[in-house]
């Protein structure tokens, strides 16, 4: 009776050990057939993910290409041009006019490619003359009029029975600008121009405007708009104190050749009419601004301050200083020092193109470059404007 209870005991102790590996040997099975299928989806993500990078890489090639292949024309055709006189690719090119900004025949000239005027009219902008701070317009004709009303209108007080009397009509005036040409003619040897690491479009660029900067700040002060702009200060001149249209006032030092203190300037700033003073800059020379800016008012101030920033102007009164090397230096009469709104009171006209033409036969072995453009200024409105006359009276 002991014996068969002791082996059927036996018998379960085997059955249930023998149970417990195959459940944990199935548990095992799952778990690896679970462990294969996250793997396998895993791997599809992930060469989804790739595939996609890959289209998006492919779909951003053809821009790139695409701006390559809009630029490149255009500077090889101009480059071929300028080193070998080869126009057959500039006269195959489909410009866009709008982007020149005008139309102009191709009469034996070809425009410069966009990026190098941008270049040009860049280091124009830059350069230190009355165009930085002066009105500057794009026309497309010989001239630019500007029309200005500088007459008061008559008005007078009525009463509810009596007559209304007449009144003083307001008279316009018509200022016409013409456009001059501007040119530059540089030249180079054909032998530098072979040579395939010679840069001819910076060294193009940068010679018409070196050129066209120094022509332009001069003709904008001093040019006696003959054939070239008309200057500010070639205008005539009177005392601030019986000025009248047609003529730019003056405030004296009191000192000939000299400045005594800054009441002189003080009287230059109020000398300006409260419309165009909010606008106002100062006008003058580094030889000139090494002496303004040792003046000081009564309390022992400067009247001249630096710049609290990085490219902001130095400031005069308040007002910001603009160095322009072509106004004249302090000496007896000398007109030195100029005020004014010049948005209001000087206007640039000028045609947004430039034309260069190459000519290789007249100054063998050399190439020439004729560069010109057009471009006129001229005094838009005599109130806006004051001067600082060093002298007596």
């Amino acid at each position: 009776m002991n014996n068969t209870e002791s082996d059927s005991r036996v018998g379960e102790d085997v059955s249930l050990g023998q149970e417990l590996k195959t459940a944990i040997a199935g548990f095992m099975n799952d778990f690896k057939d679970f462990s294969h299928g996250l793997n396998a989806k895993l791997q599809k993500q992930d060469d989804r993910m790739n595939k996609l990078d890959r289209k998006t890489m492919m779909n951003a090639r053809p821009v790139l290409a695409m701006a390559a292949t809009h630029e490149a024309p255009h500077q090889k055709a101009f480059a071929a041009y300028l080193r070998s006189g080869d126009d057959d690719a500039l006269r195959g090119l489909e410009l866009d006019g709008k982007a020149m900004g005008t139309s102009i025949a191709a009469d034996g000239g070809y425009l410069v490619d966009p990026q190098t005027a941008d270049t040009i009219k860049g280091t124009l902008s830059a350069t230190a003359s009355i165009r930085a701070v002066a009105n500057v317009v794009n026309v497309d004709a010989t001239s630019y009029d500007v029309l200005v009303d500088h007459t008061e209108m008559g008005a007078g007080w009525a009463t509810e029975s009596g007559g209304v009397s007449e009144t003083d009509t307001p008279q316009i005036d018509r200022i016409t600008i013409p456009l001059h040409e501007l040119s530059a003619l540089p030249k180079a040897s054909q032998r530098l121009l072979d040579d395939s690491a010679f840069d001819i479009e910076g060294w193009l660029a940068g010679r018409i405007a070196d050129k066209f900067a120094r022509s332009e700040a001069g003709a904008f002060i001093n040019g006696d708009g003959v054939d070239k702009p008309k200057g500010v200060l070639t205008y005539p001149t009177v005392d601030n104190d019986v000025w009248a249209w047609g003529n730019i006032g003056y405030v004296p030092t009191g000192t000939a050749g000299g400045i005594d203190g800054g009441d002189a300037v003080v009287d230059l700033v109020y000398a300006l009419g409260a419309e165009y003073r909010a606008n106002g800059t100062f006008l003058l020379n580094s030889k000139t601004a090494g002496t303004i800016r040792k003046l000081k008012d009564n309390d022992g101030r400067f009247l001249w301050s630096d710049g609290l920033a990085a490219g902001e102007p130095a400031r005069l009164m308040g007002y910001p200083v603009l160095i322009a090397e072509d106004m004249p230096d302090i000496a007896p009469d000398a007109m030195a020092i100029a005020f004014g709104d010049f948005g209001a009171g000087y206007t640039v006209a000028e045609r947004p193109d430039l034309r260069v033409l190459r000519d290789p036969f007249s100054a063998k072995p050399h190439v020439l470059f004729y560069a010109t453009k057009r471009v006129g200024g001229a005094v838009s409105d005599f109130g806006a404007i004051k001067l600082l006359k060093f002298a007596t009276s």
